[in-house]
């Protein structure tokens, strides 16, 4: 699909060394920069000179054409190469574009996405037609290859295809398969997940893992089937057992799991110390969460917590461009490199004054750079506005069900009876019980139970962001309920809190009702206004979006709401169906 399979064509690698021999002048020039070679672990001085988006040279000399190069000289600064997410979940409520574009601004540079919602919402074609579009914004972007729904998806087997997987395998920007939510399934003799791992290693592209409290005995059965990295360890001694048995093990710290500091504490008391099989990442967090920063709040809790700070900072780039085999692009600033750069003040902090992703300034002496991430025309790649062309009626909220969910924490639910009368239009603010419904976006089935312990207030929500893009609907006044729902359609894809017969939050979501358009720090604005309203009404864990999120997701214990109906994980089995419309 891609037009240009290299990245640099003939006539641009003969330009580069042009440079070099002096008949073509660098685009930028880096003077005396104390730099960070990761070769020999130093802080090193140095001439760095950049053409386009490339470093040419680092050395000690001076290029003997300077027409039209920008001079600048950095004796007072110091450089590192841009950082890499190597594990992100660009769709939650923001889009890969704005989230690129925000953590810019914290150094991050590279981003290695999930492709789960272009798999679930976009035919193939205009998927890969937007990774092409992407490669000419500054920040660099590649994406792993699913190879389950993490969820039961009605006809999973046509958007999980085999020819479906082969093309994103093949595709150049993407270098992982995974993460293996499925796995469970892969142990239980799933040979055609077996195919697509062996298939991604033939191609030299890497397995990521999702072992939550995995044993030794797991962990060293699924390397033997092919997984290379795990970023689901949560103590010293889970870290112990992944390096043990070969694996990259990357350290979380996201919204969902903000556990790294405590990590971090654990490795100390268990004496590791060798930090080149860590890396880090933030696991899709929450747009709130980022406030705070990206991949460089990860550096300064590292370096906080007395890991050596080459180490640190190798964490956040050439241990990741290694073990994916891209360090002879990106993670480090050497000959031949793109030209990702980060401008400390400091070696502490890890927050650049300036950044250059791909030899284009994107942050300036602590200013962002405006137009350096035009606007997206996201239609052309079929994420239009949601259009729900049938209607919700109180037909559709009928609720009859002997047991419903039960919520332990923002993502783990466990199945609990009903003791309660569910049969009236509304429920009574004494207890912590709602009225439950995920319902097909395109109306044809529904299925309606009970949630405990999401809010004892709630009048209602109604929200399309949901791992499938289905409608979900919570509350206890089912009047309000509906309109809420007819509210979200108005807006083409939304969340939506209701109550009294009036709106008092909503959260549009236009790029087909699961991703919101707007700006990283204009969508904080809203997601921290609907995060108080649900606090208000009783909502008491860390983070509702992945509550929301993960309600239909089966990668987690132990009951969940799903396209099939009630799913028990654990026994892998539909309790009750979902029901036609």
């Amino acid at each position: 699909m891609l037009e240009q399979r290299y990245r640099w064509k003939n006539r641009q690698l003969r330009m580069h060394v042009s440079v070099l021999d002096g008949t073509t002048a660098p685009t930028i020039l880096l003077k005396n920069a104390l730099y960070l070679n990761q070769t020999f672990k130093k802080w090193m001085r140095a001439n760095i000179w950049i053409y386009d988006d490339r470093i040419v040279y680092v050395g000690e000399n001076l290029p003997a054409n300077t027409e039209n190069c920008e001079i600048i000289d950095c004796t007072e600064q110091i450089l590192v190469p841009g950082y890499i997410e190597p594990h992100a979940h660009p769709f939650q409520l923001y889009n890969p574009h704005t989230l690129a574009a925000y953590a810019s601004q914290f150094g991050t540079t590279t981003l290695i996405n999930d492709n789960m919602a272009l798999a679930l919402n976009l035919p193939k074609r205009e998927a890969f037609s937007l990774l092409r579009d992407f490669r000419s914004i500054p920040s660099t972007m590649f994406w792993w290859c699913r190879f389950d729904s993490q969820t039961e998806i009605l006809y999973e087997e046509e958007t999980f295809s085999h020819s479906n997987i082969k093309s994103w395998l093949e595709h150049d920007a993407v270098l992982q398969g995974g993460e293996l939510t499925g796995w469970p399934k892969l142990l239980n003799g799933d040979d055609m997940m077996l195919h697509w791992i062996q298939e991604a290693k033939r191609m030299r592209k890497k397995i990521e893992g999702h072992f939550p409290g995995a044993s030794e005995k797991t962990l060293a059965k699924m390397m033997l089937l092919g997984a290379d990295c795990d970023h689901e360890a949560m103590t010293g001694e889970e870290i112990y057992n992944r390096l043990m048995q070969g694996y990259m093990v990357s350290l979380r710290y996201s919204s969902i799991r903000p556990d790294l500091p405590d990590i971090l504490d654990d490795m100390k008391r268990m004496g590791i110390d060798a930090y080149d099989r860590l890396i880090f990442n933030t696991d899709g967090a929450t747009s709130t969460f980022y406030e705070q920063g990206i991949t460089d709040a990860m550096i300064r809790i590292a370096i906080e917590k007395d890991v050596p700070v080459i180490d640190a900072y190798n964490m956040a780039s050439v241990n990741i461009a290694r073990y994916y085999g891209i360090d002879h692009l990106l993670g480090n600033i050497a000959t031949g490199r793109v030209a990702n750069i980060n401008f400390l003040s400091s070696v502490e902090n890890p927050t650049p004054v300036s950044v250059l992703a791909k030899g284009k300034w994107v942050k300036r002496n602590g200013m962002k750079v405006e137009e350096a991430y035009p606007s997206v025309d996201w239609s052309q790649y079929g994420l239009k506005p949601m259009e729900l062309d049938w209607e919700l009626t109180m037909d559709d909220l009928q609720f009859s069900m002997p047991f419903g969910i039960k919520m332990e924490n923002s993502v783990i639910t466990k199945p609990y009876s009903i003791a309660i009368d569910v049969s009236g239009d509304e429920l009574t603010t004494d207890h912590d019980e709602c009225f439950f419904t995920l319902i097909d976006r395109k109306g044809k089935w529904r299925i309606n139970t009970m949630l405990k312990g999401f809010a004892n207030n709630l009048s209602a929500l109604a929200s399309s962001f949901s791992n499938t893009g289905d409608i979900i609907l919570i509350g206890k006044n089912k009047q309000d309920m509906l309109l809420a729902f007819n509210r979200m359609k108005e807006l083409d894809g939304g969340i939506v809190l209701v109550e009294g017969g009036e709106v008092v939050c909503e959260l549009q979501l236009p790029l087909a009702g699961i991703m919101s358009n707007l700006p990283m720090e204009e969508l904080m604005v809203q997601e921290k206004r609907l995060l108080e309203e649900l606090k208000n009404r009783g909502y008491s864990f860390s983070d509702p979006i992945y509550s929301l999120l993960f309600f239909s997701t089966t990668h987690l214990p132990y009951i969940r709401i799903t396209q099939q109906g009630m799913y028990d994980v654990m026994n892998k089995t539909v309790l009750f169906p979902s029901i036609m419309r």
